[in-house]
């Protein structure tokens, strides 16, 4: 595999003494997937969705690696693929969902060889107007239609590839032709059962695929009867491929709707970091084995060992791919690989952050500086016009900047020494994205606006409102959000605990009695109570509508079973599971040595869920788009993360954005006229050839002012410079301090001393949780005799 971009070292001298490549070290070897050309179709009305998928074949001579596992037999391959054909299944019904004009597919297991049936299954949403009707008795025709619908149906969709569908963006859609959005779960890296899919993005012409995945904590029986552990690294990964498999070899057998390659991943938390993963792993052989090993269609073993990812229809071979076009990622956590050094750096250069600790303070400064030397070791650069920013601040835009990060401790006091271009770079972004928010407050639905003496504006004042009004009024916190546009987030992954209140709790700024140096917790509604597909709530969905159906993850608590957790950033004990240093290191030596030792498939699986380590790769392939959206003011991941992640992609030729929502927390919902279908139907517009080309609507300014009695909004007048309120800026010591305020996790904050959510994602079959982190026990190590003084003193 190609090592490339912001992880072009996966270790330095310093920590690679045991280091196994995040793949097999088997040779590689050369295969050949091309689709061949047949007169015949499967039928004439599926012409147009094969000849598209005849367009995705990937190029001859892409590197595969050797699989270590059996060669699939032609019988097992025919088995898979009668199994898999939904044309063939005598269980799947269709229900007919008339508000939502949506034909909702049954839950129906997605691959051969399920080892969770409840947790490796798929349901799949088709706008109505894709759809002629169910044929019951196999003749080709429609007996039931919308028209006579009563109960669900079993029988196979008869698909009308002439109908269109408009999105409210203006994007035209076929049956054909239609984006797939594919929802993944796992927040919090946890299993995900079974849902049929939301009925969310019918009217915008999209087909909406739910999948299960299996998850940490998640055990199994064996032929034996012996339990085990499973879901770990990388079930929940693959069994989304799997399902993607499974959806895209039936849209070319004609059994359902939809584009075989305008695939987008979605989802929050952890569910937002498989989205990213899904994306940048796309179509890459590391995890070619796990889904031959539960039976996906689509991937087959060679006798010589190489794969095969190819189906056959009708004489026809397409390539099945298990990736993305494009992804929308709410508050992705990843890569955790380098999560614990980049939350330390952030928390570290607020000068005026209390540790809980003495030795978590200590951990986050030997952390950031192995960050600095991580990232100065990569010789990272942007072109300033990728990104849009003036990072140099020479009034232009035209500059490749190399991105650096500097320690000078005079220099660099207010961030406890640290700058360069590299945090600059972070200081830019932060700006614009306040920028960007200001600037679209007209986009703002039902807020009360106050004047300075805290009295509510009258209707005719707030029609009046120019936008320098209103960004002045929001920078002074006049203002009291609508319940709709507040956000929120909820469900495994979020911040441990309960962190009451909103934006509207951090009023003042340095100095004063709130943001960024005061109290108060940024974010939104965190009270894990969240919005389910129908509108209503359950705890295993967010409150953000675009990820709350199908994409959230079961809920579940981890810890030490017998001794909790200390990831919480309140926790004030260093470990209540080792009693000694000593017997905390050995514990992270053992399970390190062990996880780098390599799984069954040789593999590293804290590797193969970096997607830095596949983005670029030639062995796979990279989506054409990704948004990584973020909260500005959640605790749950650096925002150094998704900088990184925005890097490789941009390196990578990927159209990469990131947003960090002012306010915003974590899983953030889309405000200000954002959306996930407005980003769709865009990048379509965009990429695809003879789409219509599509713009955000203009605002309609608001006329009537809300109804709330008083402001409740974040004074940040303070620290922010906002003489000229389309060119506002702030320091980089105000912005760690604005990020620190909602902080939530403890350092280290993934790897955690006493095993935190993560930790269970890199367990194997006998051992739920695992140490795993190279960085944390470099640090442990080097730092011994400073940190065993510390350890659990308080």
């Amino acid at each position: 595999m190609n090592r490339k971009k912001i992880l072009a070292l996966i270790a330095t001298a310093a920590v690679a003494a045991q280091v196994v490549g995040c793949g097999s070290t088997d040779t590689t070897t050369s295969t050949t997937s091309e689709a061949t050309t047949s007169e015949n179709a499967t039928s004439s009305e599926s012409e147009e969705a094969q000849a598209e998928s005849t367009a995705d074949t990937k190029e001859p001579e892409s590197e595969t690696k050797v699989s270590s596992l059996q060669a699939t037999s032609q019988e097992e391959r025919e088995q898979i693929e009668a199994a898999l054909n939904l044309a063939n299944n005598e269980e799947v019904t269709w229900t007919y969902d008339a508000d939502a004009d949506a034909w909702v597919m049954s839950i129906v297991t997605a691959v051969a060889n399920a080892e969770i049936e409840d947790e490796e299954g798929v349901s799949v949403c088709v706008p109505g107007a894709y759809i002629k009707g169910i044929d019951t008795d196999g003749d080709g025709a429609a007996d039931i239609t919308s028209q006579n619908y009563t109960d669900a149906v079993h029988g196979q969709l008869v698909i009308d590839y002439e109908a269109q569908v408009t999105s409210s963006n203006g994007q035209v859609y076929t049956a054909s032709t239609a984006p797939v959005i594919l929802n993944t779960g796992a927040a919090g890296y946890s299993s995900s059962t079974n849902t049929t899919a939301a009925t969310s993005y019918a009217s915008e012409g999209y087909i909406n695929v739910s999948c299960g995945n299996r998850g940490k904590n998640d055990t199994a029986t064996d032929e034996n009867g012996e339990e085990y552990y499973t879901g770990d690294a990388p079930s929940c990964l693959v069994d989304q491929k799997a399902a993607a498999r499974f959806v895209r070899y039936n849209i070319l057998l004609g059994n359902l709707p939809g584009s075989t390659q305008y695939w987008v991943s979605t989802g929050g938390s952890g569910g937002g970091a498989h989205a990213t993963m899904f994306a940048a792993t796309s179509d890459s052989s590391d995890f070619y084995d796990y889904q031959v090993a539960v039976g996906a269609v689509g991937v087959y073993v060679n006798e010589d060992g190489t794969y095969d990812t190819t189906v056959t229809i009708d004489g026809t071979t397409y390539d099945l791919s298990d990736g993305a076009w494009g992804a929308v990622a709410y508050s992705p956590i990843t890569s955790l690989y380098e999560a614990d050094m980049a939350m330390a750096f952030e928390y570290y250069m607020d000068v005026d952050y209390d540790f809980n600790t003495s030795f978590q303070e200590q951990m986050a400064k030997y952390l950031s500086e192995e960050y600095m030397e991580y990232i100065n070791d990569q010789n990272l650069s942007v072109n300033e016009s990728d990104v849009a920013l003036d990072i140099n601040g020479d009034g232009d835009t035209d500059d490749t900047i190399a991105l650096s990060i500097e320690y000078d401790e005079q220099k660099y006091a207010d961030t406890n020494g640290y700058g360069g271009t590299y945090v600059d770079f972070y200081l830019a972004e932060f700006e614009s994205n306040l920028q960007w928010y200001l600037d679209n407050l007209d986009y703002a639905e039902d807020w009360t606006w106050f004047d300075s003496d805290g009295n509510a504006l009258s209707d005719e004042e707030v029609a009046a409102m120019t936008s320098e009004d209103k960004a002045k009024a929001f920078i002074e916190g006049r203002y009291a959000k609508s319940t709709s546009s507040k956000g929120g987030m909820g469900g495994p992954g979020g911040a441990p605990g309960n962190m009451a209140g909103g934006p509207g709790d951090m009023a003042g700024g340095p100095g004063g009695e709130g943001m960024p140096n005061g109290a108060g917790a940024p974010g939104g509604d965190m009270n894990g109570e969240t919005a389910d597909a129908e509108g209503g709530t359950e705890d295993r969905s967010f409150a953000n509508s675009d990820v709350a159906a199908n994409s959230a993850g079961d809920t579940m608590d981890v810890g030490t079973p017998d001794a909790g957790t200390t990831q919480s950033a309140g926790s004030t004990t260093d470990s209540s599971n080792y009693a000694t240093y000593e017997e905390m290191l050995a514990a992270y030596q053992s399970d390190v040595e062990e996880v780098y030792s390599g799984d069954k498939y040789g593999n590293v699986i804290v590797e193969l869920y970096n997607p830095l380590n596949y983005i670029g790769d030639t062995d796979g392939s990279d989506p054409t788009w990704i948004r990584m959206v973020c909260g500005a003011a959640e605790g749950d991941i650096s925002m150094f993360n998704s900088l990184n992640l925005q890097l490789a992609f941009l390196s990578s030729g990927v159209d990469a954005t990131i947003e960090w929502q002012w306010d915003g927390g974590h899983v953030p919902s889309e405000v200000l006229g954002e959306s996930l279908a407005l980003t769709v139907d865009t990048m379509y517009g965009e990429y695809v050839d003879g789409a219509v080309k599509i713009t955000k609507q203009a605002a309609e300014k608001q006329t009537t002012n809300g109804d709330a009695t008083e402001a409740t909004g974040t004074d940040i007048s303070s620290w922010v410079n906002y003489d000229d309120t389309t060119n506002v800026s702030f320091t980089l010591a105000d912005a760690v301090s604005y990020r620190t305020k909602g902080a939530s996790k403890s350092t280290p904050g993934f790897d955690v001393i006493d095993y935190g959510q993560e930790d269970y994602v890199f367990g194997d079959s006998e051992t739920d949780a695992r140490h795993w982190s190279k960085w944390v026990l470099k640090v442990l190590e080097e730092h011994k005799d400073e940190l065993e003084a510390l350890f659990n003193k308080g």
